[in-house]
């Protein structure tokens, strides 16, 4: 039987930094978090992402979170 660990988290923030006035597209910028403990709650990484939107100019867009996990035989 395979087990999965939770190794690593990442916290990613997307903002709205404007459009492109070539194509009319929305451009955006990325923030990423490294090393979020893996065990933290989907609410409080919004609770971490909506304080640091407070401090940015750019309107947030999305809140991603990246996990990485080591798949072994138990």
């Amino acid at each position: 039987m395979a087990v999965q660990d939770l190794t690593q988290s990442t916290l990613q923030l997307v903002f709205l930094t404007g459009v492109d006035p070539e194509s009319g597209n929305s451009t955006y910028k990325n923030k990423n978090f490294n090393n979020v403990k893996p065990g933290a709650t989907a609410d409080q990484l919004y609770e971490i992402a909506i304080a640091f939107e407070g401090l940015q100019q750019h309107s947030l867009t999305l809140i991603n979170r990246r996990d990485s996990s080591e798949i072994r035989e138990d």
